[in-house]
């Protein structure tokens, strides 16, 4: 009764009462009851554990890939956490890497090339009060050099900074977001250790954040997202965002304001392309949050129900799901593929008292202005940039099918990106389904086949020749783009000959430059691929090259 007494005013019942909550109790679930089948771990994870077992550490798997073996999936991706700090994990493999700032963890990689697997390692994080931690004025970049020498920092808003504290492993769960991440899972003896009923949770088919949601919120603004991920992800098999934890994310989204750019840029793409595409824009919109992430992203949802970038999502979500390979740049290129198409257009014809330029050099501006407008400066000058463009300035080269041209684009790095781009402009009407099909055929096909393939083009063209001749005077087709018509006294003929020469350096006949006289007296042709003019929606497929 005095102890109880002299605790109470010493505050250490309340204490003990709140780190009791905070921490949750740790039940250790056997085999029998939680029923992971050992055949769905990665071998290489059990290695990773084993070894540093083996070493007098403590190791599990842990976060979703836990999850996900409760609920008898295969996980894709599998993470550790141990006890043992980044360099003594760096010690035990032979290639393994520690990265990061803010939170220091290690890629212990396995394989080479496009068939190498990374298993993430992280340190049993201590859980701390962020009213203990350093705090700077500023952010990630402007409090750089002062951050260097920190290993617990918050900004003004109380946004962790550093968070490179190591604990014991129940503080390390109290630290996670939602309590069907926070399981560990020991493939060595098959006991699952749960602090936070992340099994009951699994069960129940609920997405709980621990602790308060609106201070988890603001201790990091990027676990808003992370919540939309993995509601947009499980909702396939039921489960639903928990009312208190769904409640802060319209009002919390404002502190995504402070997040780096880049980092956003890159939460997105998960948002985009972990195989949950539709799910995660019907998720944006069920919570309300259709703008305010981030503006690309804004776009995407703006733009969604169109047809051509719901078929890029859907694509999108189907490779993910066969295991194949997907590109940022392919699905950002088709989602804004409207606003070069339009740009482009508009510097054919000359609108709102523009002077008219050329196709080639109206293509490559109207791409820079889209680069500008809504990709800026945080992956639209890099290799992301390079590959969207590469398949943008394709597209018209896919009218051209004589001469030496099937064959340079055929062999250009992002010929099958580019493809796969205009097979889904195809499949929305954007482009002549022959067109298509015949370009198929023609980069799969032997020397002799791709003889005959280019002949029968040449054919197909003297028909329409002598079709032409007989009716010179006959009326430009219904539906014909504006930006096809003449520019400068140029026959549109004429125009789609001088791209194509500006764009793959060589002629009409894929030889020799013809004759600006004989261009001239080509006359329009009445059908064939849009792409001239940049006719049609925005939108694509997720291509994998």
């Amino acid at each position: 009764m005095i102890k109880k007494f002299i605790d109470k005013l010493l505050g250490k019942s309340a204490g003990g009462a709140q780190g009791k909550s905070r921490f949750g109790k740790r039940q250790e679930v056997p085999a029998e009851v939680h029923k992971i089948d050992p055949a769905l771990v990665d071998e290489r994870a059990k290695n990773v554990v084993t070894t540093l077992q083996q070493a007098g550490y403590e190791a599990y798997v842990v976060g979703g890939a836990v999850r996900d073996l409760l609920l008898g999936l295969r996980p894709k991706d599998f993470d550790v956490a141990t006890n043992a700090t980044p360099e003594q994990v760096k010690s035990l493999f032979r290639r393994a890497f520690i990265i990061g700032r803010r939170f220091r963890i290690v890629h212990v990689v396995y394989g080479r090339g496009r068939e190498h697997e990374v298993i993430e390692v992280s340190t049993f994080r201590a859980y701390m009060d962020n009213a203990a931690a350093e705090q700077v004025a500023g952010n990630e970049r402007t409090s750089k050099g002062e951050l260097a020498s920190m290993k617990h920092a918050v900004d003004a808003s109380g946004r962790v900074l550093r968070d490179n504290v190591w604990g014991p492993q129940e503080e390390d769960a109290a630290r996670r977001d939602f309590t069907v991440n926070a399981m560990y899972y020991d493939p060595a003896n098959q006991i699952v250790v749960d602090y936070h009923n992340g099994i009951k949770d699994a069960q129940k088919l609920t997405l709980r954040m621990i602790g308060d949601p609106a201070t988890r919120y603001r201790e990091d603004p990027v676990r808003i997202i992370r919540a939309i991920r993995f509601s947009a992800k499980l909702a396939a098999l039921g489960f639903k965002m928990e009312t208190k934890t769904a409640a802060p994310l319209v009002e919390s989204s404002k502190l995504l304001a402070d997040v780096p750019q880049s980092r956003l840029f890159d939460e997105m793409l998960k948002l985009l392309q972990t195989g949950h595409a539709i799910a995660t824009v019907e998720q944006l919109r069920k919570l309300d949050l259709v703008t305010g992430i981030y503006p690309l992203l804004d776009v995407v949802v703006e733009r969604a129900d169109s047809q051509f970038v719901k078929a890029a999502l859907q694509d999108t979500d189907r490779r993910v799901g066969e295991g194949k390979p997907v590109a940022p740049s392919f699905l950002l290129a088709c989602v804004l593929w409207a606003d070069v198409r339009d740009g482009w257009a508009q510097r054919i014809e000359g609108r709102h008292g523009q002077r008219p330029q050329p196709p080639f050099p109206a293509l490559q501006d109207a791409i820079d202005d889209v680069f500008n407008a809504r990709i800026g400066d945080v992956s639209g000058r890099g290799k992301l940039a390079a590959d969207m463009r590469e398949i943008w300035m394709m597209q018209p080269r896919f009218d051209k099918r004589t001469g030496s041209t099937p064959y340079s684009l055929v062999d250009q790095a992002r010929f099958r990106a580019a493809f796969d781009f205009m097979r889904l402009r195809a499949d929305v009407g954007e482009v002549s389904e022959a067109i298509a099909e015949w370009w198929q055929e023609f980069s799969t096909a032997d020397d002799v086949r791709q003889q005959d393939l280019l002949e029968q083009v040449r054919d197909e063209q003297k028909t329409r020749q002598r079709v032409r001749t007989r009716d010179p005077v006959a009326p430009k087709p219904h539906g014909e783009p504006a930006a096809r018509q003449r520019q400068d006294g140029q026959e549109p003929a004429q125009q789609d000959d001088e791209l194509e020469t500006e764009a793959a350096g060589v002629s009409t006949d894929g030889e020799a430059a013809a004759p600006r006289k004989r261009r001239r007296r080509r006359k329009p042709r009445t059908g064939g691929a849009a792409g001239g003019g940049g006719a049609g929606e925005g939108g694509g497929s997720a291509a994998g090259e």
